[in-house]
């Protein structure tokens, strides 16, 4: 997969005339059939998850003025971003993985060759770079759903006022939040266009090996954004202590 990677981004650097064609209609195919799922996906968990829960835990000690801050923890942060990479791997990623797939065991990626058209510089590339690209745009439409669904839940079902939401939230939030947000989904893309790329690159057995292959390319996303999550988080919060700070 690392291998891949590199072979990608220099494709990228040497041939960008290859890829571009290809490049802009996955960023379409993205945004078509990810941003609805996500939008509504954050939405829900923002409203049920820091929105409700939390904030019937909030209402217990007289703080509900303090969900706000709250929302800058569970959805710019952590799970926002969790959610978002999750929704792309299961829709996107397992698209990318069983159209590689289908073409690998149909001797495309083969043909392709015989005809001197490098198969990473025209499929792998613009994929690994949409993904992270569009995952940067589609997190930044997940933050204001997510926070969004927070709102009602705090305002509209437990009585909060949009004031102290709003006040309490910006108060909270800081430009290195977003930025390091942003960051972590485009890193989350490029893995989960690395990791279904190559999964699609190398199928075997047929149809039922199309099927394996999409299976085990979720799974090693869902493993890969867990663990890069954590340890991203725990590298931003020891290098920039001050946005720990609760407001």
């Amino acid at each position: 997969m690392t291998a891949l990677a590199l072979q990608a981004m220099i494709a990228a650097v040497r041939s960008p005339d290859q890829w571009r064609r290809q490049f802009v209609l996955q960023c379409v195919f993205i945004l078509k059939v990810a941003a609805l799922p996500i939008a509504v996906s954050i939405a829900a968990w923002g409203f049920s998850g820091p929105g409700l829960q939390a904030g019937n835990f909030l209402v217990t000690f007289g703080t509900i003025d303090r969900s706000g801050g709250f929302m800058v923890v569970a959805i710019v942060r952590e799970f926002g971003t969790f959610v978002t990479a999750t929704v792309v791997a299961g829709i996107v990623g397992t698209t990318i993985t069983a159209e590689l797939g289908a073409r690998s065991i149909r001797g495309e990626l083969d043909a392709l060759q015989v005809l001197g058209v490098h198969p990473i510089g025209e499929m792998v590339t613009p994929r690994i770079l949409a993904l992270t690209l569009m995952m940067m745009a589609l997190d930044v439409l997940a933050l204001i759903c997510g926070v969004a669904g927070g709102y009602v839940a705090s305002v509209g079902v437990l009585g909060g006022t949009t004031g102290a939401f709003f006040v309490n939230f910006f108060a909270n939030t800081t430009f290195l939040d977003l930025v390091a947000s942003v960051v972590k989904v485009g890193i989350f893309g490029f893995l989960i266009g690395t990791i279904c790329c190559y999964k699609g690159l190398n199928v075997k057995g047929g149809a039922q090996g199309v099927g394996r292959a999409v299976n085990e390319a979720v799974v090693a996303c869902l493993i890969a954004i867990f663990f890069v999550n954590l340890v991203y988080t725990q590298f931003f919060l020891a290098a920039f202590p001050d946005v720990g700070v609760f407001r």
